[in-house]
């Protein structure tokens, strides 16, 4: 079975931040699991480098917008490597092959009879490059996001029929009750849909960076559009002499934000369904991560660093902490207060240190052979269907669950260390079948917790597993019990070692 899934593609307009980083930890972890599962996988990244945002943001710098995507979709690439994720594919709204490919369905859609001449007044925000309807403004007439005062313009150009696709919408999402995740974003996109469609201006005449419209080069086609069209159209070059599109599409699942869920839950359907191509089975939204009361921003100048917290902390802690802090779906506050306890406490300690107690033990009273042992019955109990309780979590796109699963066997398995007290047990050679029952316990807990923490933390669990002498990262293997005693194990060091530096700057 195939699986494909994408994250927003971002803006060059400046260097990543961890709003960023989440979001694409959010698909690799998606993408890693489902490769566990034996599916076949595409997960996609990359930028988005046309349109006004980055314009004028080269123009600030004094640079063409082709010299600052360059710049910094590196750095998107580079952020990517540090955060070891398994992206197949990275594309650039610059590649020329995309580009064919967003004349190739911007054209079919005009043939269709989708696209007329029109003139287009409203307020236009250039961050967002978007325009926006009297109800979504602030006071003063301000962005909701970026906090600036926008200008009533107009301008003549093409417009796309979107209204024309009302009902169509309507009958998807009654038909398709999972199609936008979790449940009151798929209420705020219905309510949009059924409070009235506007049609919208697919092209722009005062822009010169971007797509040209092919029947008319004068203008360049909107970004908005020529954004969506990543998804579909790096199918088809990702791999050279190879068209994937059959074999992936449609798209499994967007990964986006909430700030952009019009234009992937209502405004991309209808352009998939305007050009006679199958809409995605799902788009997943998530919450913005907070740093006091607004969203992280580069524009708002609240971030924090991912390549510094990476630096000192290593991707694995950084990758845990921003699924584990926010429920995924919801708005939550970030800090690096927050990051340093979770560091501490719940990877140092309850997996860290289990860990490193738990091999050591192993070596010292066993010759660091894992003993032969039934199962825990109790512990065996505790464990049971977790692996299908986290395919469960992460198929519904509720990877805070998930992690939160897996964390309460971590939780469990400390307990019982510290009931069973294995250094006493190994003082009464009566209790010798009771210490291998209790060491092999515990050192298969922690395989099983291993393999489904792979997603989220690949290096770790990796070490950890190799340290074992088990290093299958399948998941038709994380049931406890599944593997026997017998394994060697080896050293593991310390997984979250203490850092003596500064908490990642906010």
């Amino acid at each position: 079975m195939s699986y494909y899934v994408t994250t927003p593609i971002y803006y060059v307009n400046g260097e990543p931040h961890l709003g960023h980083a989440y979001t694409t930890i959010a698909a690799d972890v998606l993408a890693r699991h489902m490769r566990q599962r034996g599916e076949d996988v595409f997960f996609l990244t990359g930028t988005d480098e046309h349109g006004e945002p980055v314009t004028q943001a080269a123009e600030r710098l004094g640079i063409t917008p082709r010299e600052l995507g360059d710049r910094n979709a590196g750095r998107f690439r580079e952020l990517a490597r540090a955060l070891n994720v398994t992206n197949d594919f990275f594309i650039r709204t610059t590649d020329p092959e995309h580009a064919e490919v967003v004349a190739e369905v911007v054209q079919r859609i005009y043939d269709n009879g989708h696209v007329y001449e029109g003139t287009y007044e409203g307020w236009y925000c250039p961050r967002c490059a978007d325009f926006k309807t009297e109800s979504e403004l602030e006071e003063g007439n301000t962005c909701p996001i970026h906090k600036i005062e926008l200008e009533l313009e107009h301008e003549d150009n093409w417009f796309f029929r979107l209204a024309s696709f009302q009902e169509r919408l309507e009958h998807l999402y009654a038909e398709r009750p999972d199609f936008v995740i979790p449940q009151n974003r798929y209420n705020e996109a219905l309510s949009f849909i059924k409070g009235g469609l506007r049609d919208f201006s697919l092209s722009r005449a005062r822009l010169k960076w971007g797509v040209p419209v092919p029947w008319d080069r004068s203008q360049v086609i909107y970004v908005w559009i020529d954004a969506l069209l990543n998804y579909y159209s790096a199918l088809a070059y990702a791999r050279p002499g190879e068209d994937l599109r059959d074999r992936f599409w449609p798209a499994t699942v967007h990964l986006i934000g909430k700030d952009i869920l019009k234009f992937h839950a209502v405004i991309w359907p209808a352009m998939l369904m305007a050009a006679d191509i199958e809409v995605p089975r799902r788009v997943g939204i998530h919450g913005f991560l907070l740093l006091g009361e607004h969203k992280m921003s580069k524009s708002l100048g609240n971030v924090i660093e991912p390549f510094r917290v990476v630096e000192l902390y290593g991707a694995d802690a950084l990758r845990f902490y921003v699924v584990r802090e926010v429920s995924f779906g919801s708005d939550g506050e970030v800090s690096p207060d927050g990051f340093e306890t979770r560091y501490t406490t719940e990877l140092a300690n309850e997996y860290g240190n289990l860990a490193s107690r738990t091999l050591a033990m192993i070596d010292r009273y066993r010759d660091g052979i894992v003993p032969e042992a039934p199962p825990d019955t109790a512990l065996a109990a505790a464990f049971d269907q977790l692996a299908e309780v986290v395919r469960e979590r992460l198929d519904d796109l509720e990877l805070t669950a998930a992690l939160d699963e897996i964390w309460r066997r971590i939780k469990e398995l400390n307990r019982f260390v510290q009931e069973e007290q294995p250094w006493q047990l190994s003082k009464d050679d009566a209790r010798a079948e009771r210490l291998d029952e209790v060491l092999y316990a515990l050192a298969e807990g922690l395989r099983v917790v291993s393999v489904l923490l792979h997603p989220f933390m690949p290096e770790s669990a990796e070490r950890l597993l190799a340290a074992l002498g088990r290093e299958d990262v399948s998941l038709d293997c994380a049931r406890f019990g599944a593997v026997p005693g017998g394994a060697t194990v080896g050293e593991l060091g310390q997984l979250f070692p203490r850092v003596e530096a500064e908490a990642p700057a906010a």
